[in-house]
């Protein structure tokens, strides 16, 4: 089995309508999107995960961590939670299988509202969302041949996408 396919597999299996083995490559770093967290979420200052909590990273500091990766997998689902409770899933496998760096990547969603400024209540599974580590989800998604629009009204259906990185 080529590497990573077992991952795909799994997340596949959870119920992800696409998974796909990336290499750091296919990633599409860029600063701006902390803008949109800043300027455009309710959330800023109110999550544990988010880039302005005091323990956040912000993109470039984060940019020369995630390049030490070769690779990972890039999940899609259109439901948050299981997003990141795959991403969660396929990080601990990876961990498991001798992958002890493997970091999953997704908006966290473990907890109806965050306890901010409270202490998490969920430390150990918390990850901190892409976008405010400074990757264009959108770019690297197209990138990927995967769907992602712009949402113009709130019917719409959602897509989550969730970046496990492996080695």
């Amino acid at each position: 089995m080529e590497k990573g396919e077992k991952y795909v597999q799994m997340a596949l299996e959870m119920g992800a309508e696409d998974a796909k083995v990336i290499s750091i490559d296919d990633i599409v770093f860029d600063p701006r999107p902390l803008l949109k967290c800043m300027y455009g979420c309710s959330d800023w200052g109110k999550r544990w995960t988010c880039p302005s909590s005091a323990k956040g990273l912000r993109p470039w500091e984060a940019e020369r961590i995630l390049k030490r990766y070769n690779w990972g997998i890039l999940i899609h689902t259109d439901n948050a939670s299981l997003a990141h409770e795959m991403s969660f899933k396929v990080e601990m496998a990876a961990f498991f299988d001798d992958y002890p760096l493997a970091f999953s990547m997704i908006d966290c969603y473990l907890c109806e509202t965050c306890a901010f400024p409270e202490p998490c209540r969920n430390p150990k599974k918390a990850r901190p969302e892409a976008m405010g580590l400074g990757i264009d989800v959108y770019a690297t998604a197209k990138k990927q041949g995967l769907p992602i629009k712009v949402l113009t009204s709130r019917d719409e259906k959602k897509n989550y996408y969730a970046f496990v990185m492996i080695e």
